[in-house]
């Protein structure tokens, strides 16, 4: 086994690990490696909201672009209802360079299509949600080295197995900055959202933590599926949806379900994952550690991997971002208050 922690990001430890001693991980896992010269990458989320379903087409404004020069090294869209009935629809996509990012949205007309004022007389809800970190302050872990999702298309290639994983406190083991870093949340009151007519732009929270937590199952066999649709399936929407009803109450600020699409048709496939905004990383690992939703998750996947005898096509995934508050662009037009960041 090998550390999660790539060899260039290898520090002096000044903050503990958690990993039990001589620990064996129940079942392997996997990172995404990056090369040194990925030093910043770009996570962003383009949406459009709408009281009815949304086609493809309503991204047009944005996917368009994307095949400009600069434009992402990757993106896939989603969607999900979210608890107003109103119908979410995004396009999530990475790049590997600020730079290139920056010269997109400039070249491609993006920044002057967004600031424009039309846009505020739309009668859809419009919003972005990006996120800028630096390479030593997020992590991937995959349950097959062959799964590919998400930042890890943007990856030079997976790693061994990693000793990091299965454990309570190994995601922030697996996070580079957490060498030398607490990575705290911001305490006390942070600035209040800037309106500007139809326009919200949320400031940005020191150390706020993004979770996307995915789930594949398009290879799994007919018993396979049957038992993860009424098995895990359920448990997974229940922990979804507490986060998103009453997550304020233990630091969660905004949290989606998503049901991946197809790129080129927009039909559904057999795939989701929750987009989830933490205030900390620590809010989430408590979460994840003691919270009755991620425990019957939890609990319900190891009975589910027991079943099938260790011997599943299920897929997993999940990348977690730490990121320092000016990194940080929400920004959201013509959307209901309780749509991602804008809820507080």
């Amino acid at each position: 086994m090998e550390s999660a922690i790539p060899e260039h990001l290898v520090c002096p430890r000044l903050e503990p690990v958690s990993t039990p001693r001589d620990y064996q991980a129940p079942f392997p896992a996997w990172t995404a490696r990056f090369t040194p010269l990925v030093k910043q990458v770009v996570m962003a989320c383009f949406g459009v909201q709408a009281p009815t379903i949304l086609g493809l087409e309503s991204l047009a404004p944005y996917t368009k672009r994307f095949a400009l020069a600069d434009g992402p090294l990757y993106w896939d869209p989603a969607q999900c209802q979210d608890a107003t009935g109103a119908h979410n629809l995004v396009a999530i996509a990475y790049w590997a360079d600020v730079a290139a990012f920056e010269r997109w949205r400039s070249n491609s007309g993006f920044d002057q299509w967004w600031q424009a004022p039309e846009r505020e007389t739309e009668a859809i809800g419009r919003f972005v949600e990006i996120v800028t970190p630096g390479q030593e302050w997020f992590e991937t872990l995959f349950s097959s080295p062959d799964g590919v999702e998400g930042i890890a298309h943007l990856a030079s290639g997976m790693s061994g197995v990693v000793r990091e994983h299965g454990y309570w406190g190994s995601a922030r083991d697996r996070l580079p900055r957490a060498q030398v870093d607490k990575l705290l949340g911001e305490c006390g009151e942070v600035p209040s959202a800037v309106e500007a007519g139809a326009r919200v732009r949320v400031p940005g929270r020191e150390n706020l933590c993004l979770i996307r937590s995915g789930q594949d199952w398009s290879a799994t066999s007919q018993q396979e599926r049957e038992l993860y649709v009424s098995d895990i399936q359920p448990v997974l929407r229940a922990g979804m949806d507490f986060l998103r009803d009453e997550g304020r109450s233990i630091g969660c600020r905004s949290c989606r379900l998503m049901q991946v699409l197809d790129a080129c048709s927009g039909a559904p496939l057999e795939k989701s994952f929750g987009l989830v905004h933490f205030e900390d990383l620590a809010r989430l690992e408590t979460w994840a550690r003691s919270h009755p939703t991620h425990l019957a998750i939890f609990g319900r996947f190891m009975r589910y991997t027991q079943a099938l005898d260790f011997q599943i096509a299920l897929r997993l995934y999940h990348e977690v971002a730490v990121i320092p508050a000016s990194a940080q662009w929400f920004e959201y037009i013509n959307c209901h208050g309780q749509t991602g960041l804008l809820r507080g």
